[in-house]
C-alpha cells in the first residue's frame, strides 16, 4: 500500500475538499489505525502555521488558512523557469 505525509494529504484536502479532519487525513494518506494522535500533532502544526484554521465549534476540523489561501498559483513568473521545469505548468492552469 502506498502511503504519504499526513501533511501533504491535509494540504490537498484543504484545496479540493474545504474541510479537513483527522479521519479524512488518515483516509487520504492511507494510514494504518492509531495514527489519530499523529495526525492531530501534524494538523495542530499547520494550524500554528497558517497553513489551516480550525473550526471553533469542533475540536477536530480544520478548513484552509491564510497561507494557503493567499498562495495565488495563478500569477507565477515563470520568465526565469528551465526549458523542462515548471514553466509547462502554466499552459495546465
Amino acid at each position: 500500500m502506498k502511503r504519504e505525509p499526513a501533511w501533504v494529504s491535509a494540504i490537498r484536502l484543504a484545496f479540493l475538499e474545504g474541510r479537513v479532519t483527522v479521519d479524512s487525513v488518515i483516509k487520504e494518506a492511507n494510514l494504518r489505525d492509531g495514527r489519530e494522535r499523529t495526525v492531530r500533532d501534524v494538523l495542530e502544526t499547520l494550524c500554528r502555521r497558517n497553513l489551516l484554521s480550525a473550526v471553533e465549534e469542533t475540536d477536530d476540523t480544520y478548513v484552509p488558512g491564510p497561507t494557503l489561501l493567499e498562495s495565488d498559483r495563478f500569477d507565477l513568473d515563470f520568465d526565469k523557469a528551465s526549458d523542462g521545469g515548471a514553466h509547462r505548468w502554466h499552459s495546465a492552469v
